[in-house]
């Protein structure tokens, strides 16, 4: 994707082939700074310090971290090591353990010698992968956008499709593309004349923060908007479709999303907005029925809630308190999505029913 008209990808292997750069995105969207991954451990703080985010990104960056300890000692006992610390440090992105399983099981049976450069070899291949999985789901959207849009048309003629999205689902989420924005991109690429609702999505602003920069550089009219007014906009037919990424979707269609994706779905069908979820195969996990019985939610630092970060007068990115010093916080970070609320999946393989018969349709066939 484009930035001041420079192509970026989220993650890239440096030209030494021993350290890993990344898009720092706590720092979006005042300041584009590089990061630097050179080790094991710096592959988990990254994760876990949301240094990098979103599902696909975070199981591009696991798969790196995996070749980075294989590079400093390839034995059984450190790929064990690495593998459980990378996989713990994000727990409820199914993405995570299906890129670090994915490496582990292409090098486990190789000699100790080979195992550093088939482990960046399979990494790089995820990476690769990841960006055409991405352009594909931009597509097969790109195919719903525009059946919305000409319903809308034919009775609007001449006015903006209106999209809302929640947290962030762009190319910031994952290698390129991304997956709820992507069909956005390929839309607004076509000449489609639309808007983006950009939820705030607090505790962490990945919409104000990221999605509407992402937006910015790509020249797509958006306006940022408190998680709240979501409803309130369906309410008054100010949105026309609602697409989020997932984290972790059941065998049966339930969507493990960033927190507010529910109440969102509610109020979507409450209205009769549709409301599509894009994903990547690698996100569905087939062993799960429940989602709100069986997906883990990560809980975070009551910190992110209690305070908020921004940009000052002096230059810098402070943290100021936001509640009583003697208030507590709670932070889950994701939500489920029942599949009955949901209208559709997006896939790079096509659009489907959010169920076990519509995902066995596209993915076991």
């Amino acid at each position: 994707m484009r930035i001041k008209g420079r192509d970026w990808r989220t993650i890239w292997l440096e030209d030494d082939g021993c350290s890993v750069g990344v898009i720092d995105q706590r720092k979006l969207p005042h300041f584009l700074h590089i990061h630097i991954i050179r080790s094991l451990e710096d592959a988990v703080e990254a994760i876990s310090q949301m240094v990098v985010r979103g599902a696909p990104l975070i199981g591009v960056t696991g798969a790196y971290g995996l070749m980075l300890a294989l590079q400093k000692d390839a034995s059984d006992a450190s790929l064990d090591f690495a593998y459980k610390n990378l996989v713990s440090s994000r727990p409820t992105a199914i993405n995570l353990n299906w890129a670090l399983s994915r490496v582990r099981e292409h090098v486990i049976n190789l000699p100790l010698h080979l195992r550093a450069e088939a482990a960046k070899e399979e990494a790089q291949e995820i990476a690769e992968e990841d960006v055409l999985i991405c352009e594909e789901i931009g597509e097969q959207g790109l195919l719903v956008l525009k059946q919305i849009n000409a319903e809308k048309q034919r009775e609007q003629q001449g006015k903006p499709l209106n999209v809302l999205t929640h947290c962030n689902a762009g190319w910031l989420a994952a290698v390129d593309w991304g997956t709820a924005l992507a069909p956005v991109y390929k839309a607004h690429r076509t000449g489609m004349n639309l808007h983006v609702w950009v939820d705030e999505t607090r505790p962490r602003n990945q919409g104000a923060s990221l999605t509407a920069y992402e937006l910015g550089c790509e020249g797509i009219p958006h306006t940022v908007i408190v998680d709240n007014a979501g409803g309130h906009l369906m309410q008054h037919g100010q949105v026309d479709v609602v697409i989020v990424g997932s984290d972790r979707t059941t065998k049966t269609g339930d969507v493990c999303n960033k927190i507010g994706t529910y109440l969102k779905a509610l109020a979507a069908f409450d209205n009769s907005v549709p409301f599509y979820v894009a994903l990547p195969g690698s996100t569905i996990d087939w062993s799960v029925l429940d989602g709100l019985q069986e997906i883990p939610i990560e809980t975070r630092s009551e910190i992110e809630v209690l305070e908020i970060e921004g940009h000052s007068e002096n230059d810098e990115i402070v943290r100021v308190r936001l509640c009583p010093s003697q208030s507590k916080g709670f932070n889950p970070a994701f939500d489920v999505t029942p599949s009955k609320l949901i209208t559709g999946l997006i896939t790079e393989k096509g659009v489907c029913a959010a169920s076990e018969s519509g995902l066995k349709s596209l993915y076991l066939k």
